[in-house]
């Protein structure tokens, strides 16, 4: 289960960002649970940040090298 906080790559594009929320779609009558990342990998413009919504089943959990973030004990 990914969470909120949580650092994620897409599969498919390999964005990676923070795990803020999550969201839901319906495709063909069928409900999908979605996540709403902001990603970290994106070019800012004028100190936006760059949003991404997509179904949960292609977001794994990032390595934390891939995160840049470094972890502490």
């Amino acid at each position: 289960m990914l969470n909120i906080g949580d650092y994620v790559r897409h599969q498919i594009t390999g964005q990676i960002g923070q795990v803020i929320g999550y969201g839901h779609q319906i495709l063909q009558g069928v409900y999908l649970t979605t996540l709403k990342v902001r990603a970290s990998n994106s070019h800012l413009i004028d100190n936006q940040s760059k949003f991404i919504e997509d179904v949960y089943s292609e977001w794994v959990l990032a390595e934390p090298t891939e995160s840049g973030v470094v972890l502490q004990a």
